[in-house]
C-alpha cells in the first residue's frame, strides 16, 4: 500500500507524464503541501525501487539528474489492496467491499472524489 504523500507524488507524475524532483516539489507546493526537496527525492527513489515509477538519467548543469516517468500501476495497486484486504479480513472482506461499493450513490462518490488529493 502507498502512503498519502506517495499517492500524491504518483498523481503529479500522472498529470505531467515526466517530471524531475524539482518539478514534483513545485507541483506539490502549489497544491499547498509544505514538503522538503529531500523528502520528495526520497519518495521518488523509493517508488522507483518498488517498480511503481520509471526513471532515466539526463545531463544537467555539469552533472546528472533523474527524470521520473509515470507508470500505469492501477491494476497492480488494486490487486495489492485486495490482497491486503483478504489477508486481514478473509474473502468476506472483499465481498463486503463489493457490496459497499455497489450501494454507493452519486453523492457518496462525489464526496469521495472531493477527499482525493489533487
Amino acid at each position: 500500500m502507498l502512503g498519502p504523500l506517495e499517492r500524491e507524488v504518483i498523481a503529479v507524475l500522472a498529470r505531467h507524464g515526466e517530471a524531475t524532483t524539482r518539478d514534483v516539489l513545485l507541483d506539490l507546493r502549489l497544491g499547498g503541501k509544505a514538503v522538503a526537496y529531500t523528502t520528495v527525492s526520497t519518495i521518488l527513489t523509493r517508488l522507483h525501487g518498488k517498480g511503481l515509477i520509471e526513471r532515466r538519467s539526463e545531463a544537467f548543469k555539469g552533472g546528472e539528474r533523474y527524470v521520473y516517468r509515470y507508470r500505469d500501476i492501477e491494476e497492480q495497486y488494486i490487486d495489492s489492496l485486495l490482497g491486503g484486504l483478504i489477508t486481514t479480513f478473509g474473502p468476506e472482506g472483499v465481498s463486503h467491499l463489493a457490496a459497499r461499493i455497489g450501494s454507493l450513490t452519486e453523492a457518496d462518490i462525489e464526496k469521495i472524489r472531493q477527499r482525493l488529493p489533487r
